[in-house]
């Protein structure tokens, strides 16, 4: 098949970029944030431990990317004490009780998100309040919390506190993320507000200046401060429950004080995976873990390595993974093997892992900001596919099909990754090969991040890393439709990665390099 080559023309072809990991035998926290990691790895250095550090660092990461994620989202976690069990964690996305099918028609054509559905009438299960699931992330860090924590709550929500007062440092990485949203943003009149001022996308003043521009959210602080001093359940009952439900459902969404009240994050033993001599680690049931680990298993029986004919059976098996995806998992189906997104990833000296991946779904979730709270709502029913009758159908009181993928692998010995990234579908094959490359290659972090990658994330179109050689284009070409592009942080085709590893004793962690924040 032909190959094409979508580079941009003007764009240098001698550009190199090149992060270095980090080693250390002290903590490490690994975010998409360089602000909020530094939160997390201050919490480190206070006596926390690395649930803390990354409960820290969620609240933290919420007001400085809200586009990504925050606490009007949800997400899944893994925790591996010293030496001991994974658990894992789930607070993923449920639709509301009232959610009612009929609402979302289909009409022609198929969506501009991220999963190319088939239209829903005014965009429904994409944008606005219909599109909101409940939001579970902070069930999930309770969870957490009471399990693994050290240090009092209020402790952890603080910083986030005084950076939803002092607002979005604005940069043109903001003006970029809020601009090429900006139609999203515009419908919702408290979305608008906060991040479009004066109606256009905020542009950082010229430094001559000597000023910074912010987005400050005060409502936003104020339901933060009540959580931190009430525990997260202010969330889900009382007051702020109350303000978020009667926001949501004036505008004409389904969420309730029931739904909030009655969420429950989920603590189980994490599922497993062999693959070679090391054992992988994930949450069981409906995310983007499940099909990471088939794929892997499906790769077992294949010679290790990493060169083009390894490469092509990756893709080989990255393609039957998600067949198997697409066709078999969904609420009330079978959900563990046949058996925009942020993650971070945390170490701390004692050797505690825990790998968090937290998300509104789409970039500006459902573009939805509740005015009384401040909240940026997700639009987790874009999770469920809108044709009536299949397998994960919208439907009420559901859990959603969601591809985030929290892992982690540990082997031989005393060696543990933690890994993930954000991406929407696009988290899948980026984490499958970087596990590739650290199992069967035996690279260290930076260089399995940094290695050429392809995103199989729609098949059978195969979008091509262009620092790949001739022969594994040749070879992919031969077998699938080839997409050659750059990677780059934007449009970013290759999701963004970042993975903590402990190995005798000795903690390293590595950023996604492309990325500016990271």
């Amino acid at each position: 098949m032909p190959i094409t080559d979508i580079r941009p023309p003007n764009l240098s072809r001698d550009l190199r970029v090149t992060k270095p990991a980090v080693r250390s035998d002290g903590g490490i926290v690994t975010a998409q944030n360089r602000q909020a990691a530094q939160i997390g790895a201050d919490i480190l250095r206070a006596g926390g431990s690395a649930v803390d550090a990354a409960i820290a660092t969620s609240f933290a990461i919420g007001v400085l990317e809200p586009w990504m994620s925050g606490i009007g989202g949800v997400g899944a976690l893994l925790v591996r004490p010293a030496g001991g069990p994974v658990t894992a964690i789930d607070a993923g996305a449920r639709s509301p009780a009232a959610l009612d099918p009929a609402d979302f028609p289909l009409v022609e054509g198929k969506d501009g998100d991220l999963f190319g559905w088939p239209n829903v009438f005014e965009d429904r299960n994409v944008i606005g309040p219909r599109s909101i699931c409940i939001p579970g992330l902070l069930r999930g860090l309770e969870r957490a919390h009471s399990r693994f924590g050290r240090l009092p709550w209020a402790d952890l929500v603080a910083p986030a506190i005084a950076l939803a007062e002092a607002g979005v440092f604005v940069d043109t990485h903001v003006t970029l993320w809020i601009a090429q949203d900006m139609a999203r943003i515009a419908r919702n009149p408290a979305c608008a507000a906060w991040f479009l001022p004066n109606g256009v996308p905020p542009v950082a003043p010229a430094a001559v200046s000597g000023q910074v521009l912010r987005l400050p959210n005060p409502a936003l602080a104020r339901t933060l401060r009540q959580i931190a001093s009430d525990g997260p359940g202010a969330l889900y009952t009382g007051a702020i429950a109350a303000a978020l439900a009667q926001d949501v459902q004036a505008l004409g969404g389904y969420l309730s004080t029931e739904d909030l009240a009655g969420f429950a994050a989920t603590e189980a033993p994490a599922a497993t995976e062999p693959f070679r001599d090391r054992t992988l680690h994930l949450v069981p049931e409906l995310n983007g873990g499940v099909t990471i680990a088939l794929a892997l298993r499906q790769l077992n029986g294949a010679p290790p390595g990493t060169g083009p004919h390894a490469t092509l059976a990756a893709a080989r098996a990255m393609a039957a993974a998600w067949e198997h995806r697409f066709t078999h998992l969904g609420d009330g189906a079978e959900r563990t093997l046949p058996s925009c997104t942020t993650h971070f990833s945390v170490v701390d000296r004692d050797g505690m892992a825990v790998s968090l991946t937290q998300t509104l779904l789409s970039l500006f979730g459902s573009g939805v900001v509740s005015p009384q709270t401040g909240i940026l709502l997700n639009n987790g029913v874009n999770w469920f596919d809108p044709r009536p009758g299949r397998i994960n159908a919208i439907g009420p009181g559901r859990k959603a099909l969601a591809n985030y993928a929290p892992m982690m692998m540990t082997g031989p010995g005393e060696d543990v990754v933690a890994i993930g990234g954000s991406g929407g579908r696009k988290i899948l094959p980026a984490v499958y090969q970087a596990l590739i490359h650290l199992a069967d290659a035996g690279h260290d972090l930076e260089t399995a991040i940094s290695a050429p990658r392809f995103d199989l994330s729609a098949p059978p179109t195969l979008v091509a890393d262009a620092r790949f050689d001739a022969d594994t284009l040749d070879l992919l070409a031969a077998e699938f439709p080839v997409v050659l592009t750059d990677r780059q942080e934007h449009p970013n085709s290759f999701t963004t990665l970042g993975a903590i590893r402990r190995r005798d004793g000795v903690n390293e962690g590595m950023a996604e390099p492309w990325h500016l924040w990271a």
